[in-house]
């Protein structure tokens, strides 16, 4: 499993604690919650949408900045994310419109 302090900058996590991010996966899938915490294996989420996009005909892309514009609709309470399947890690508000 990777070292979080290895892969994401000092402090950035603490820093988005409790704000809305956007988990891009290398499944797929895409996962959009709130960041509630994190350790060496798992990303926490809550509030989360767990999008499986062979479900609609709408790209990753177009999808998210949909959720920017509308909200997040959670499909989940709580879902534990593997870091090992984390391709990117952003601020659902860094999407651009």
């Amino acid at each position: 499993m990777p070292n979080t302090t290895a892969v994401v900058p000092s402090g950035c996590l603490e820093q988005w604690r409790g704000r809305e991010v956007v988990l891009d996966v290398a499944s797929p899938y895409v996962i959009i919650g709130v960041l509630r915490g994190h350790d060496e294996q798992f990303l926490l989420l809550e509030d989360a949408d767990v999008h499986d996009l062979r479900d609609t005909s709408t790209t990753r892309e177009l999808y998210l900045v949909d959720v920017r514009k509308f909200g997040i609709r959670p499909t989940r309470e709580r879902v534990l994310v593997r870091w090992g399947e984390v391709v990117s890690l952003s601020l659902l508000e860094d999407v651009v419109r």
